[in-house]
């Protein structure tokens, strides 16, 4: 990571999965922001919802904090820990029985113990309610759930899987309070009733959701800080206007490349501080295979021939993004860059000869669908490069459309749209977690993708070995297979940048490996 600071107090230091922040100038972490009330954090994410069963997106940021999983990532680790557990392990040679102990007397934020019984209710209710493209895609490899006294739980699993402690590790895992939340549905209301580090005070769907510290806490989690308010904006523009007012205290997901490029050179405001990570987030499209054009191979490829990706990362995000060859990104062990291997640099007329020897020789009428409200101010200015791109090769007539998030969801689940973007935040940093999730009858996608190699092979064989890098292999032919098909066409990959005001500390430690904030980690500089 890199942090920007204007007012010369802090010294850059650089890394990928962990940093130290240096601070001088005469300031201090003051390890309790109580004097000078909550920490307010601005993002474009909101929610889509406040149940874990229904969630497989960005709520998973909101959830990290007020709920609670069995194993998490303490401040500088890459691999789950226990939370919620005192202790967790493979108790077998073979990777199918996990097994879990818990901390004494836990309870919910409302009081109501939280013990085996509950960890299990919860995991078999994510099953039982079965949202479309929702976490239960998750559990492929879990047969049953066992209760053994108050304390111990055990996971019994139809195959290998060295990866399952990292399932555990999601918010998508949360505890609920089997009082609260029912077993078959999902529950109405804004109210949360979790065990994680923060309480939800209130909420405001669209708005914002104040945290205040849970008392009833226990866990490895150090609260810096006594409250958090989150607040969400629909654009990077108010976001940044609101941080510069001194209305909110650091913005995180969403911010937009020029204001990103602003506080790196600088901007207006002496006093902001910018903090730069190597991420892995990244965006793509999605094509349906039962729309009559996005569901020809050849139409699918042709595309894949003519799209410039660097343009994009230059002309719409001023190379705050990189070009993305392959579903899994740079960095993680299995990283092909298997779309530039197979197509090399765009090509209107090897498009069009992809689409003869198909028999198309008329333009291809799509539509292109993207969310308003999820990944960006610059979403919309993607796709319009995206449609220029298509319509100059002169193969394509691309229309756009688009939706806010939380009926645009619905439309790519119901299976309404030809092509569509997609952003996807890993659930854990893991090659086999920019695979699986979009593949099978139940995925992220809510599109059922067959790929028996992939799901009947290449993942399970990967799944029995815990030194991931011996897996390498089976990961590249996965992506190799999703390059042949092309019904998802990677675009770019993301950094993470944090902006906070001077007096924010923790901004440069707070984001764990699926690049979650973890709210607790912030703080106030107090002055000697």
């Amino acid at each position: 990571m890199r942090v920007f600071n204007r007012s010369r107090c802090l010294r850059q230091l650089a890394a990928i999965t962990s940093i130290t922040l240096v601070a001088g100038c005469g300031v201090f972490s003051s390890g309790s922001s109580e004097d000078k009330g909550p920490i307010v954090v601005g993002t474009t994410s909101a929610p889509s919802t406040l149940d874990p069963a229904a969630s497989w997106d960005g709520s998973w940021e909101l959830f990290r904090n007020i709920y609670q999983t069995l194993l998490g990532y303490p401040n500088g680790s890459v691999s789950p820990q226990p939370d919620a557990a005192e202790k967790c392990a493979f108790t077998d040679g073979t990777n199918r029985t996990y097994r879990c102990e818990l901390r004494s007397d836990l309870t919910f934020s409302d009081g109501d113990p939280l013990d085996a019984r509950a960890v299990k209710y919860s995991i078999d209710r994510i099953r039982k309610i079965n949202v479309r493209g929702g976490p239960a895609g998750l559990l492929g490899s879990l047969e049953r759930v066992q209760v053994l006294g108050k304390r111990e739980i055990v996971f019994h699993l139809n195959q290998p899987d060295a990866t399952f402690p990292f399932v555990l590790a999601t918010p998508a895992m949360s505890i609920v309070d089997p009082e609260e939340y029912p077993a078959g549905s999902l529950r109405k209301g804004d109210r949360i009733f979790g065990s994680g580090p923060y309480s939800l005070e209130s909420y405001q769907e669209g708005k914002q959701a104040e945290l205040v510290k849970n008392s009833h806490y226990e866990g490895f989690a150090e609260r810096r800080n006594d409250a958090v308010t989150i607040r969400y904006f629909p654009d990077s523009a108010q976001m940044v206007g609101a941080l510069k007012d001194r209305k909110i205290d650091l913005t995180y997901r969403g911010l937009a490349a020029s204001d990103i490029v602003d506080l790196q050179g600088g901007g207006t405001d002496k006093d902001l501080q910018l903090v730069e990570g190597a991420g892995t987030e990244i965006s793509y499209l999605v094509f349906n295979p039962k729309d009559p054009w996005a569901g020809k191979a050849a139409v699918r490829r042709a595309i894949a021939q003519v799209v410039d990706r660097p343009a994009i990362a230059h002309k719409v995000y001023r190379d705050t993004v990189d070009p993305l060859y392959s579903m899994v990104p740079a960095g993680l062990v299995g990283h092909t860059t298997g779309y530039f291997d197979a197509y090399g640099s765009p090509s209107a007329s090897k498009a069009r000869k992809i689409l003869l020897d198909s028999g198309i020789d008329r333009r291809v009428p799509l539509t292109l669908w993207y969310t308003t409200d999820r990944y960006g101010s610059e979403t919309a200015p993607e796709f319009r490069e995206l449609k220029r791109q298509l319509d100059a090769s002169g193969l394509f007539t691309v229309t756009l459309k688009s939706r806010p998030w939380k009926t645009y969801e619905a439309g790519y689940r119901d299976g309404e749209y030809p092509v569509f973007g997609r952003g996807w935040f890993p659930d854990f940093p893991d090659a086999e977690n920019f695979i699986a999730p979009f593949v099978g009858e139940q995925n992220a996608l809510g599109t059922p993708y067959p790929a028996p190699r992939i799901t009947e092979h290449l993942l399970p064989d990967s799944r029995g070995v815990s030194n991931r890098a011996a897996v390498v292999k089976e990961f590249e032919e996965a992506q190799q297979i999703l390059v042949d098909d092309a019904r998802l066409l990677p675009l770019w990959q993301g950094k993470q940048y944090v902006a906070a005001s001077g007096e924010i500390s923790g901004g440069e430690r707070a984001l764990d490996p699926s690049t979650i904030m973890t709210m607790w980690e912030l703080d106030r500089k107090t002055s000697w």
